[in-house]
């Protein structure tokens, strides 16, 4: 008898199978994400008005994209938004932003006369950004980090270091002579950031600061806001400039208070430990058997 195949038929009556539905996202898990693009779609804006000749608004694109990256992480903890995804996608932006985009503008502007010299420093930097970053990744899980070490950043991070890297580009935007900032010390200088980038130099990180803000002082910090802002539209290299300077002095200071945290930490557990076996041998004598006494 030969094999006869019959095609398979469904049955009418069974019940259709299920299609398999995503599970929606919240609101506050977007936001932060969506903020986080857009200070990667300013990084990548700088660089293509780097190929263009355009260094002001190069400029003003990587500090924009500081700014958006300063208020993405307040905004994912203000709204309860954290996640494993957008502190990946931070730090691939951070790279591209305050890594890759920094080291071509340099480039461009005058580091490429030196030849392979100036690819170099440029290549320095982003590699130490890449660095910087992925030690930042790690640390984060380290769980036998002191409290106090949580206000502090070890090595310059990525956003400031890419703010500070650009001052002899400020400095020539102002109409001082490029003698002082002359492709020659810009590859110094840019080497010497990297190299802080990728440090143990600790560098205060002021997340907690405005964290709690007195009632009286709101309004007064509104206006400070808004002027800082027109002055910084009005006179940005300026102020660049002298932030960066700024900046980098206030390093020695970081590091002195550090020291002197940690000094006081490691007295009081110096002190702890001296306590607990004293206390543990009055406890061992007043639970013994009298006869033992």
């Amino acid at each position: 008898m030969s094999n006869i195949f019959v095609p398979f038929e469904p049955d009418p009556e069974a019940p259709e199978p299920r299609r398999r539905r995503f599970q929606a996202v919240p609101a506050r898990l977007l936001i932060p994400n969506l903020v986080t693009l857009l200070a990667l779609c300013a990084g990548l804006t700088g660089i293509r008005m780097a190929i263009e000749g355009r260094m002001e608004l190069a400029l003003g694109a990587i500090v924009l994209a500081a700014v958006l990256d300063g208020m993405d992480g307040r905004l994912a903890r203000m709204l309860k938004g954290t996640s494993r995804f957008g502190a990946e996608l931070d730090s691939l932006s951070d790279f591209v932003c305050f890594g890759v985009a920094p080291g071509l503008v340099l480039y461009m502007w005058g580091l490429e006369t030196l030849g392979s010299i100036g690819w170099i420093a440029s290549l320095a930097f982003a590699i130490c950004a890449a660095l910087r970053l992925a030690r930042f990744n790690v640390m984060l899980e380290d769980p036998n980090r002191p409290a106090f070490a949580a206000d502090f950043f070890t090595g310059v991070p990525a956003p400031l270091g890419a703010i500070c890297v650009l001052l002899p580009v400020y400095v020539e935007l102002i109409g001082l002579p490029r003698l002082i900032a002359s492709p020659a010390v810009a590859a110094f200088y840019t080497l010497a950031i990297a190299l802080l980038m990728v440090s143990k130099l600790p560098a205060y990180s002021g997340k907690k600061l405005g964290s709690r803000i007195p009632r009286d002082a709101v309004l007064p910090l509104f206006v400070c806001v808004v002027l800082f802002v027109a002055v910084l539209v009005t006179w940005p290299w300026t102020v660049l400039s002298v932030l960066s300077v700024g900046y980098l002095a206030a390093l020695p200071f970081s590091a002195l208070r550090y020291a002197r945290l940690s000094r006081e930490h490691e007295a009081r557990l110096k002190a702890g430990a001296a306590e607990f076996p004293a206390a543990h041998v009055a406890d061992t004598a007043e639970t013994r058997p009298d006869h033992l006494n």
